[in-house]
């Protein structure tokens, strides 16, 4: 049976949903759930979570409880990651601030000011993790859903001994979802394609029975005007390929909408959303916490998470293409050497195997090397303790780079520097 470490199981919806998925396959119900938080409270909700569910499916698993990382994640055989280092709190500083310099974000947790120091607060915490692994793990998978992404997976595995790290996300499968029904067709029978970066892949091939679908995406978008008010939509518009991220979180990957009230109205762009998002976690926590103390129930479903499908197989031997964010050893051939990849992932009894995909239409491998300069800017940032850095990637960050001009992005930089203050990495502030 698999030990199987959360970290960060506090994130109860989170939670949920993966304890779920992973105690519904037969092979995985007497597996150890090995939960950890550093909150408390959030920790006995948590347990409280996983004690109903393997209860309510019937399955045999043990469940522990550790405030003490290292003990959560001795022995294990998969670590899935989950953490968000400073919680709403931080939240609110990464978007207060860049508010009072004028720049404007919507979600904050991928790229941009919000993203970068979002990065720099959490790659400390990876780098602890990915340590005791080594010491007390060291075949383990590292499974991580944490953002910034592409950011964080880079750091584990330039800045650490462990290797078997895998990003994963869930844009890919709702993109293709969502395609499939625009275009009326069974989403069971649709072949696709996706490669780039994590929120800046592209879906490169959409097929049905052989039918290229891009044309009937067309159409519809042709037939439907509110469509065309998407920043997405705008993007495959100009660049011949639907990306797999949400508008709007793909507004602030790029220089071209933030910056004017006339375009944010026009493509409806939420300003501030994550910070209603937060708000929101905030509330729903509170709710599951209250059901779970009177002994309520909640609905057990399964997700489109990738984790409990890649344990499986790994555990079984049954093979399943997943999408992972992997680094670029010649997957993607007009990308970096080294940066963190989106590409599809064979999984089976071997482990996650990325799959080359050749080199990437050229226009979309010009967008995605912006998005990594700032990427690989930040990362070098937390593993050098080059402050430098930290103000080399806002400055070629596209949205702030498009709203601030040097003097302001450096301005910007110390000022969350000084209200993140010991969050992040020592050298850096």
């Amino acid at each position: 049976m698999p030990r199987i470490a959360f970290v960060g199981a506090g994130s109860v919806e989170f939670t949920k949903d993966l304890l779920g998925d992973l105690l519904s396959f037969p092979e995985l119900a007497d597996a150890t759930i090995a939960l950890h938080d550093i909150d408390q409270e959030r920790l006995d909700a948590a347990e409280a979570m996983a004690r109903w569910t393997a209860s309510t499916l019937g399955a045999p698993a043990t469940i522990e409880a550790h405030l003490d990382r290292r003990a959560a994640l001795a022995g294990c055989d998969h670590v899935i990651n989950m953490i968000q280092v400073g919680g709403h709190a931080a939240t609110l500083v990464d978007f207060e601030v860049p508010k009072r310099f004028g720049l404007r974000q919507t979600i904050g947790d991928t790229l941009g000011i919000g993203g970068i120091f979002r990065a720099l607060r959490t790659i400390p915490v990876m780098q602890g993790i990915a340590s005791d692994m080594f010491e007390l793990c060291p075949d383990a998978w590292l499974l991580n859903y944490t953002n910034p992404m592409a950011m964080l997976c880079w750091s584990v595995y330039a800045g650490t001994p462990i290797n078997r790290v895998v990003g994963l996300c869930h844009s890919v499968q709702w993109t293709t979802r969502g395609l499939a029904e625009l275009v009326g067709v069974p989403y069971e029978e649709v072949e696709y394609l996706g490669a780039g970066v994590n929120h800046q892949a592209w879906i490169l091939q959409l097929r049905h029975r052989g039918r290229d679908l891009y044309p009937l995406l067309d159409e519809a978008i042709e037939r439907d005007p509110e469509l065309r008010r998407r920043v997405r939509v705008e993007m495959y518009r100009r660049l011949g390929y639907f990306p797999t991220e949400s508008s709007e979180h793909s507004a602030e990957y790029l220089p071209w909408f933030l910056r004017s009230d006339e375009l944010i109205e026009r493509f409806r762009v939420p300003v501030d959303e994550y910070v209603r998002r937060s708000e929101e976690n905030l509330r729903e926590y509170e709710a599951m916490r209250q059901t779970l103390a009177e002994g309520g129930s909640f609905e057990i479903e399964r997700s489109l998470e990738y984790a409990s499908l890649i344990i499986h197989s790994i555990a079984t031997g049954e093979p399943r293409v997943i999408y992972g964010n992997v680094p670029n050893q010649g997957l993607i051939a007009n990308l970096p050497h080294g940066a963190c990849v989106e590409v599809p992932c064979l999984v089976d009894g071997n482990g996650v195997q990325p799959t080359a995909v050749g080199s990437l239409p050229p226009q979309l491998a010009a967008l995605n090397r912006t998005f990594l300069n700032v990427c690989e800017l930040t990362v070098r940032a937390a593993l050098e303790a080059n402050r430098e850095h930290v103000v080399h990637a806002a400055l070629l960050d596209p949205n702030t780079s498009a709203t601030l001009a040097p003097e302001q992005i450096v301005q910007l930089v110390d000022a969350l520097v000084e209200a993140h203050g010991e969050a992040l990495p020592e050298g850096l502030r």
